[in-house]
Order: structure tokens, then sequence, then C-alpha cells
């Protein structure tokens, strides 16, 4: 979502406009899908020593999380669990660090010569890498090499670059390192001040706010490895990166090419595989005649440039698998803006607008969407996919470097999203925007947006029955894992959500960005964060891993029920309800009932409540708390009856943390208690 800041503690609403897993069969084994022959590992050539692989998920033991975020075809390992002769990083969780934008909090910084070294815990064809090389001085990004070696024996040398990273200075951010306030007249948090009118003016840094660090990169191997090789990651000698920063390794067994024989195969239409000529007539060629002749359209293997949308309606569109069918577009500037604002357009699918009457019946699968996307421009159309589209289903894609993954303009209803993964967005992953109802998003995989992971946001119209269930959000580098802003029938249910890293939360309930009021039933059940809950910013404090927020109106007309979530090792609280101190008095938080929730770990509280309201707690245990249970500060009005935000004890709250005493409203104020970093999470 947009942000910005005008004065101590506001936060203004600007309206904008934007527009996992691998398929299946990468579970299959090597000999069903005909990769031939395991590879053996030579004789000598693995490491005496190599470390016994660690599997991770967002940083954690599996255990902790069996059952809850995607279903992911990659097993996910964290540099610092790795061999290595560099030099670990962190852990941080202070915004515009290294670290803290690394899964975990950690990572490994390498320099000419040094390398890190992965053992697979599977048999494996493909590598994700995700890391860090620095930006240019002026901004713009540079590339440098990292040689890739399995059992000792070079494979490949991947070329990194920084052209989509480093972001700089207030919303919606520079590419120039060296650029001087955007918004001199909004208060920041550096000097507590507004620059524009103070006297003397602060000095300010630069680079200011640096963040949006990674990139990540995908590598056939070229072959099947077995569990227990190796793969080491060196960077060699002459490397233009002063260092190399490399955050984690995924490795997967990716299946066979999936061939649609009767099809409208866009070959046949004259689309180009080697993305040299421009794709996009021939794959419109394509669709339309799919639509006479009621065929799906097959996209085979290969790249096709794309560099502007293709509206897609009553159509099917396949590839061969996100592995192997690339649609890869670079942005183009518009000669003249577009009604809608753009200055600029790229690689996307888009249904019709709903003013228009919107697409149905589109079904787009097995393919990667890779744009060129810099910058963070608001009124440019550059996701990947976008428009209304009822009736439709997307799953098996691989999305980066666009702006949004998918943005959808509603009204549009019957949607459904699924085993995709959305990396490297410059703002967030996916948003039903205004109007989308009865729509779902499920087994997704999301890391490095640039804002909001997953969010409904309910401008103008509302959206009703929708679900995010079983997704994965990691690292989002601005606001929130989920979100919500206002709504009907809402459902988030069995995702995992780690590492925001600032002015957001894992969680987020929220009545802003002009949205409509929450309604009928908001059900948040059986979700798991961690190391979540960031420094707000403009305000100054830490929020909770699940934040709800009272901008503007209130919360109260919704039946908000939040049961079996875990919030693990959460930086400041695990849970936050707060209205901004501008309209305190005005607005409230009711009808939150809390049941059966696990809390393993705060900075500070279990609770903060920076609102006037109430809340209903019942089964509610809470283990490694570093501040007093319940920090109720209300509405800050303190008057003799307590505070204006009331708990209600349900029963079976283990763990201290809410004691008799606290009940119904004692004041236990502390505005910015001091920080205790929790322990690691365990087994409850």
């Amino acid at each position: 979502m947009p942000r910005k800041t005008t004065a101590a503690g506001a936060r203004a609403r600007r309206p904008r406009r934007t527009g996992l897993c691998a398929a299946a069969v990468a579970s299959m084994t090597a000999a069903a899908v005909g990769l031939g022959v395991l590879a053996g590992t030579p004789a000598g050539a693995r490491p005496v020593a190599a470390p016994a692989p660690v599997v991770t998920r967002a940083a954690l033991d599996p255990a902790l999380v069996a059952g809850r975020g995607a279903k992911v075809a990659f097993a996910e390992q964290e540099a610092e669990n790795a061999a290595t002769d560099g030099t670990v990083i962190g852990p941080d969780r202070t915004a515009y660090t290294l670290p803290a934008e690394a899964s975990g909090r950690k990572a490994v910084r390498l320099t000419a010569g040094e390398h890190v070294e992965f053992t697979l815990p599977a048999a494996a064809n493909a590598i994700t890498v995700r890391y860090s090389i620095p930006d240019a001085p002026g901004g713009g990004g540079i590339t440098a090499p990292l040689d890739v070696a399995v059992n000792g024996k070079k494979r490949s040398t991947m070329t990194l670059t920084s052209q989509y990273s480093w972001l700089y200075n207030q919303y919606p951010f520079s590419n120039d390192p060296g650029a001087g306030l955007l918004h001199p007249d909004w208060w920041i948090t550096e000097c507590s001040c507004v620059p524009a009118a103070t006297t003397p003016a602060p000095a300010v840094a630069k680079p200011f706010r640096p963040s949006h660090f990674y990139d990540e990169q995908r590598l056939l191997l070229g072959r099947t490895y077995r569990a227990g090789d190796t793969v080491r990651l060196t960077v060699p000698a002459g490397s233009r990166a002063a260092s190399t920063t490399i955050d984690l390794l995924d490795s997967e067994l990716v299946g066979l090419p999936h061939v649609e024989v009767l099809a409208a195969n866009v070959l046949a239409f004259g689309a180009d595989p080697t993305g040299r000529r421009d794709a996009a007539t021939a794959i419109e060629r394509a669709i339309a005649f799919a639509r006479r002749t009621h065929l799906t359209v097959y996209i085979p293997p290969g790249t096709y440039r794309v560099d502007r949308h293709i509206v897609v309606d009553d159509v099917t569109i396949t590839g061969a698998g996100n592995w192997y069918t690339r649609i890869k577009g670079r942005e183009a500037a518009l000669g003249t803006p577009a009604a809608d604002g753009s200055t600029h357009t790229g690689v996307g699918f888009y249904g019709k607008d709903a003013a228009d009457g919107g697409s149905r019946n589109v079904h787009l699968s097995g393919f990667a969407i890779e744009g060129d996307v810099r910058e963070r421009i608001d009124t440019d159309q550059v996701n990947a996919i976008g428009g209304a589209m009822s009736d439709s289903t997307i799953e098996g894609l691989h999305i980066s470097h666009t702006k949004v993954g998918m943005w959808f303009d509603g009204p549009m209803k019957n949607l459904r999203i699924s085993d995709n993964i959305i990396v490297d967005q410059i703002a967030d992953a996916i948003n039903f925007h205004t109007g989308v109802t009865d729509s779902r998003v499920t087994n997704t995989f999301v890391r490095n947006s640039g804002d909001d992971g997953l969010a409904m946001w309910s401008e103008k119209t509302a959206n009703a029955r929708n679900t995010f269930d079983h997704n994965t959000v990691q690292t989002p580098v601005l606001a929130n894992g989920i979100a919500i802003y206002g709504g009907t029938d809402t459902t988030v249910s069995n995702n995992l959500v780690a590492d925001p890293v600032r002015e957001g939360s894992a969680l987020h309930i929220g009545s802003r960005f002009g949205a409509e009021p929450f309604t009928g039933k908001l059900n948040l059940d059986d979700n798991t964060t961690v190391r979540a809950g960031t420094y707000e910013l403009n305000w100054n404090i830490g929020l909770g891993a699940l934040w709800i927020f009272a901008l503007d109106k209130s919360i109260d007309a919704a039946d908000i029920r939040v049961t079996g979530d875990h919030y693990l090792d959460s930086t400041y609280n695990a849970i936050m309800l707060v209205s901004d101190w501008a309209v305190k008095d005005q607005y409230d938080i009711e009808g939150v009932h809390f049941k059966d929730i696990r809390v393993d770990g705060t900075g500070t509280s279990v609770l903060s409540a920076r609102a006037a309201g109430g809340a209903t707690f019942e089964n509610v245990d809470a283990r490694n708390v570093g501040a007093v249970g319940v920090n109720n500060c209300g509405s800050f009005n303190f008057p003799a009856t307590g505070s204006e935000f009331s708990l209600t004890d349900l029963g079976g709250n283990d763990g201290d943390w809410l004691a008799p005493w606290l009940l119904p409203n004692t004041i236990t104020c502390d505005d910015r208690p001091a920080v205790v970093p929790p322990p690691a999470p365990g087994a409850w």
C-alpha cells in the first residue's frame, strides 16, 4: 500500500493504481520423468567434512510450521548454516541493513576467492540463489560473476545483478543514492523534525534510507545430482562487486517440460523462442485462433520477448513449466501518458477493465513472467497480471521484477490463484483491489515484495468472501506480509509470514487508505508469524506481529476471530491494537476475540493496547515475554476509571501474562518499553 508522512504520527492514504512452488511434476522421481540416471559423486570429489544439510522453512525448523504456509517443491537452506570461509553477518533487525532483509536475519558475506558450500538434502537439478551485490556509486546497479561448482567441478558462472535492487529515500523512493530528501516537508524520525521547517536545517546522511538489497536468480544444473552432493558458490577473482552476500539456496528436482499437443502453439503463429524478436503479436494471433477453435494456447520452452500488455479473455494459456517457458519484457516509456496515468508499459497479461465488463474464463499456467521494473511509479500499470478476471484461474507461474505481481481492479468474482512463486517486486505481490469477491489465493510463495505481500484493499467498493490460505510470505521490505483493508467475510488461514523489515507487520488489519468498513466475519485461523513486528518510523515505536489499526474509522462492526495463530520470536509485541494520535478519541477497536493462541518470545509485550475498545482472550499461552504481558495505554487519556481498553479473560490463559489485577482495564502504560531479544522459538 502507498504510504506518506506529513506530520509526526500521521500517515496519509494516497490511492494508487497498479494494475509455490513449481508444478506438481517436480515431485516425481528422476526415473519417472526421464531425466536420466542420478549423477554419482566421483571418488574423492566430495569434501570429507561436508556438513549435514540443514533444511528450514523461513529459517525455522520445519516442525514448528508443519501444515502451515505454502507447500513448495524446493528445499530451503540458509547460507549461515552451510560451510563457508566467508563472514556470517547478523542477526540484525535494524532497517536499512543487509542482515535485516535476509531470511532469518542472517547471511554470509563473501569477497573474491571466498565461498559458501551447501550439501544437497535431496535429488536436485536446479537451484535458486538469493543474493545481494553493491549498487553502482551513482545508482543503477552493477553486474558481477558467481561461480557454481557441484562436487568440486565447475558447472556454470551466474551473472548477478543489482539493477533491480537498491532503492533509497522516502516513498516512493529513488534510484539515486545521492539524492536529497524527496519530501523535506514530511516529518522524519532521523531528526524528529520536519526538515523544511527546521532552522538550521538538519544534515541528512546520504544515501538516505537504502533498502531492497536482495535479488534472486535461478539456474538449471543440466543434470540431476543426489542427496549428499555439494553445491559451492564462489566469488571469482576480479569481481566488480566489493562483496557478494549470499542469503540462501533453494534446490529442487524439476520435471520434464510439459507438452500440449492439441493446441494453438505460438510457434506456428511466428513467435520467436530466442527472445530476439517481439512475440506479443504472435501470441495474440494464437489467442484469437484458440478462441475461434476452442483450443488451448501453448507456449513451448523458450524465452519470448513481450514489452507490453496482452489482453486475455475467455482463453487458456499454458506453458511448458515456469522453469522452461519465460515471458520476458523490457519496460517501455509511453510517448503520451495513458488515460489511467501510466507513463510506462511492460510485460503483462491483463483482463479487460471492469468498466468494460472485465474478462471471464481466463486460465494461465506453467510459465514465468520476468519484468524490467527498476523504480516505483504508482500510476504505472507495469504488473505481471492485471485488470479484472472473473471465473478464472492462475497457477504455476513464477513472477519476478514487475511492479506488482498480480493487481486486480474489480468488481470481479471467483478467481482462483494457486501454486505460484512471486519474488523481487517493487510493490505488492498480490492485491485484491475494489470489489473482488468469492476469490482465493492458496499455496503461493512470496519473497522480497517491496510492499504488502498479499493484500485485500476494499477501496470505495468492499471486497467480500475472499480467502488467503496456506501461503508463505517472506521478507516484505516495506509494509506487511498479509494485509486486509476493510471488507466483508474474509478468511486468512494457515499462512506462514516471516521477517517483515519496516513500517509494517506480519498480519495487518487496517481501517485505512479509504477502505470500506470491516463487516461480517473476519477470521484469522492457524497462521504462524516469525521475527515479525517492525519498527514504525513515523511513530518511533515497535509494532505487533499482528497489527490492528483504526485510522480512518472505528473497527467495531465485524466479528473478528483470531484462532490458533502462533506468534514466534516477535521483535516487539505479539499483538498490537492502535489508533492514530490524531483520531484516538474518535475511533475504537471492538469485537476482537483471541482463542488458542501461542506466543513464543516477544521483545516487549504479548499485548499492546493503544486504542479505546476491548478484546477477549481464551487459551492464549505465552512464554519468553520480554516486558509486561499487557501494555495497556488505551487512548492515552488515563481516566480515573482505568484504561479505555478492556480485556476480558475467558479462561485458560497460561504463562502469567494476563494476571487478574490487569482486568478489565488496568493502566499499565510504557510508551516505548525496553526491548529484550527473546530466545529462538522451540517445540511447545
